[in-house]
């Protein structure tokens, strides 16, 4: 599929310039290309074209302004505005192809997610680039870096590094003292301990309370993993006389009952009903696994609250 659209060819065209033999009238003035980055954006919800087809669209063009940028050798604070609207499409791009791997395009749109996180390693390398550039001998932050450093953290909880990236422990000690003193980064923080340590309890309700709509969508990826450590741990350490109730599962794990039970099911356990007609999860059965298929498109019942607190952001 191609996506139709209106516009200047000169705006959109998609377009690889060597820097060896670029030549001025190639590269779009500063004007153009935040009129064309501020367009592409405007199409991440587009429902015309599946967003796989949207995605490719913008993926190549955003590629193509960031070559353009450094080939002007543009880094001052306009541009530390124009990499965050990257990296905002990068990371929205992270929750929305992970929701349609599951389909009959799965291969194909397995490997654009691949692509995508290496694009956004790369644009986040960037970023952190330009905000060390642009800071002044007062070592003030710029606005938006503290949640921009987290999402770092929050793409790095299982294997402690991006695609070419550090391992967090280095990472840390170049963040600015302000980053890592921030809001944004004490609960990335907190919720990598929570990960690592397996308190599904407080990841949950932290995710729930505290997180934006960015840094949901970096995190949503491990959610299911330790929604699963969640139903192990239970089903292991319960009382086999006494089945543990759907309704506190649901609870616990920010789902709908109904996905609960399809969860524990995918995960080979088996529910039942109690003498009050109650749906419970008898414990100690020895078939718990790790679906080899995944998870499955789950919801997560905070995320209502997230994209209100998304929205009062955005209209400010």
């Amino acid at each position: 599929m191609v996506i139709q659209l209106k516009h200047p060819p000169n705006l959109l065209s998609k377009r690889t310039i060597s820097t060896k033999h670029g030549q001025s009238s190639d590269i779009r003035p500063f004007s153009v290309l935040g009129s064309t980055l501020d367009y592409l954006m405007s199409l991440m919800n587009s429902a015309a074209e599946p967003f796989e087809t949207v995605h490719d669209f913008i993926f190549d063009r955003t590629r193509s302004i960031r070559q353009d940028l450094s080939m002007q050798n543009i880094v001052d604070k306009r541009v530390i505005h124009m990499y965050e609207k990257m990296v905002n499409f990068h990371v929205i791009s992270h929750h929305k192809l992970r929701l349609r791997s599951s389909g009959p395009d799965s291969f194909n749109i397995s490997s654009l997610h691949h692509l995508n996180m290496e694009q956004l390693a790369k644009v986040l390398t960037s970023l952190y680039n330009l905000y060390d550039l642009n800071r002044d001998h007062n070592s003030v932050v710029h606005k938006n870096e503290p949640e921009y450093r987290s999402l770092y953290v929050l793409l790095c909880l299982n294997s402690e590094s991006l695609p070419e990236g550090e391992r967090l422990s280095l990472w840390f000690r170049r963040v600015p003292s302000p980053v890592i003193k921030s809001k944004e980064m004490s609960f990335a923080r907190r919720i990598l301990r929570y990960f690592r340590m397996g308190n599904y309890s407080r990841f949950f309700s932290t995710i729930a309370a505290e997180a934006s709509y960015l840094q949901y969508c970096a995190l949503e990826p491990y959610i299911d993993k330790v929604r699963a450590l969640a139903v192990l741990c239970i089903n292991n350490g319960g009382y086999k006389l006494h089945p543990y109730p759907m309704a506190h599962l649901s609870n616990l794990l920010m789902m709908e009952e109904s996905e609960v039970e399809s969860f524990c099911n995918a995960c080979g356990l088996e529910t039942s009903l109690d003498e009050q007609g109650n749906k419970v999860l008898p414990t100690k059965q020895p078939a718990f696994n790790h679906p080899k298929a995944g998870y499955g498109e789950y919801g997560f019942s905070g995320l209502e609250n997230i994209c209100r607190g998304r929205e009062a952001e955005e209209n400010v």
